[in-house]
């Protein structure tokens, strides 16, 4: 559309700033400009496209379906834009640049010490470490907010590139106290019966418990749902349930015989944390050194996992 070489820049900004806001007035705030300055831009690229960029809920002006390709365009425009200023500075023999990271929660038992040996070859670099679920690392991921992701199991809705860290082992925990804590070579039908201890919707062990109940043709569990690893390791540790864990995260634990490793079939549960990004993300030249960091040295900073008690 011949229209595409007239959009400018402010055009853009409005829209994204509109959008993360919900208001007029809020978007102006976050532009240092006047709310009728907003308003301006926005009729202008509505009239430039000849279609509707926004519509009103009860929550706030939303992107329609124009509007939000518009945007998720502009994300990456954006993105690019940051890139090239990474780029300029290496060109000019400079060593500086920034990179966003997001980690996943169960990462950041091993994820910041790795983002700080490599600091410490890497001064000058500038990193924006941001630590979510799997839900919101994978939405934040999507948007082009971050370089690249330290995750497990890769999204299906977007086209990405990966690359291996190391392994990355769960395994069923219970107190030391429990029944089935000193059995062997049990079968997942040998958990029929006990409470499982969930993560939130969309965390990714909380897809495994729920693949594991189903392989076993045991009911979905419907225990307590809770919203950290933490938060699990000491509810297993009071007796309130069993849970499917990263091993990774239970390593102290299970040395000190605060948690016991469940003996069941099938585990652990062999998967691998791995660096994630985007297909179309281009990495600049910090981001890319933190990425081959990450493939060559991630995995001398994974949690040994003690054997089975």
């Amino acid at each position: 559309m011949s229209f595409i070489r007239d959009i400018t820049m402010k055009q853009l900004r409005a829209l994204s700033a509109v959008v993360s806001s919900g208001t007029v007035s809020g978007a102006a705030k976050i532009l240092h400009v006047t709310p009728p300055a907003v308003s301006l831009q926005l009729k202008q690229f509505e009239e430039l496209t000849g279609l509707k960029l926004l519509e009103r809920d009860s929550e706030g002006l939303k992107p329609t379906l124009a509007g939000q390709e518009i945007l998720d365009t502009s994300r990456r425009i954006e993105s690019l834009l940051s890139g090239c200023s990474d780029s300029l500075d290496s060109i000019k023999g400079m060593t500086k640049g920034s990179v966003r990271v997001g980690v996943i929660s169960t990462a950041k038992y091993f994820a910041p010490r790795a983002l700080a040996a490599f600091k410490t070859e890497h001064s000058d670099i500038e990193m924006n470490l941001q630590v979510g679920n799997r839900k919101e690392t994978v939405a934040a991921l999507e948007a082009f907010e971050f370089d690249f992701a330290i995750m497990g199991r890769p999204p299906k809705q977007f086209e990405v590139e990966r690359a291996m860290i190391g392994p990355h082992p769960h395994i069923l925990i219970a107190p030391p106290n429990h029944p089935l804590a000193d059995k062997s070579n049990l079968r997942p039908e040998d958990l029929d019966g006990e409470a499982f201890l969930l993560r939130e919707e969309g965390s990714g062990t909380r897809v495994l418990t729920e693949d594991l109940l189903e392989r076993a043709g045991l009911p979905q569990a419907s225990g307590m749902e809770m919203g950290s690893n933490e938060t699990i390791k000491q509810a297993v540790m009071a007796g309130l349930g069993i849970a499917l864990i990263s091993a990774h995260t239970v390593s102290i634990e299970l040395e000190e015989n605060r948690l016991s490793w469940l003996d069941v079939e099938g585990f652990p549960i062999e998967r691998s944390w791995q660096v994630i990004r985007r297909s179309q993300k281009i990495l600049m030249p910090a981001a890319q050194a933190l990425w081959d960091f990450m493939v060559s040295n991630g995995h001398l900073f994974l949690p040994e996992t003690p054997s089975r008690k």
